[in-house]
């Protein structure tokens, strides 16, 4: 039997619902863009950040600057700052992983799913052909295969032009 060992998300999963204080959304953009924050470009209205718990290498987060739990909350400026992100985060994902498709959306509350459910954020998920295996079906775990701060060294340099474009 093969082994997989991901001691970094222990911190999450060992945690009750609640116990995590704070929120990582408003706490992490304080320390800046950088590797220990995850965080690849900070704009006036949002930021992009890799996924502490990905769901694949490479799934990005992009989060409105201000703390709201309902997509309704988010002043329409807002939400248009924000969004105008995706596609920047999807051809960064491309020219980097080329993946053969993406997931992108919300998951609003946590009977929806969501793993921080006071702050909205939108997630953009690259996907391959048979991505999925038998490991999260029998086991409920997912195989990584990249450090995170390998993805984050990988994608920085296309959010680095970011700003050049705007």
């Amino acid at each position: 039997m093969k082994q997989i060992f991901a001691p970094w998300r222990m911190t999450y999963i060992s945690q009750e619902d609640g116990a995590r204080p704070g929120c990582p959304f408003c706490d992490l953009p304080a320390q800046g863009a950088c590797e220990d924050t995850l965080i690849l470009w900070k704009g006036p209205a949002a930021f992009v950040i890799l996924n502490r718990y990905p769901y694949v290498s490479g799934h990005l987060l992009i989060v409105p600057n201000r703390h709201v739990d309902d997509p309704v909350a988010l002043p329409p400026d807002e939400w248009a700052a924000a969004l105008a992100v995706v596609p920047h985060a999807v051809a960064a994902l491309r020219e980097v992983y080329r993946p053969h498709g993406f997931n992108i959306g919300m998951n609003v509350g946590r009977a929806a799913g969501a793993g921080i459910d006071g702050h909205i954020h939108v997630h953009v998920v690259p996907r391959w052909g048979g991505d999925t295996n038998f490991v999260p079906v029998l086991s409920d775990t997912r195989v990584i295969p990249e450090a995170l701060e390998v993805t984050y060294r990988r994608l920085l340099p296309s959010f680095e032009r970011l700003d050049q474009e705007r």
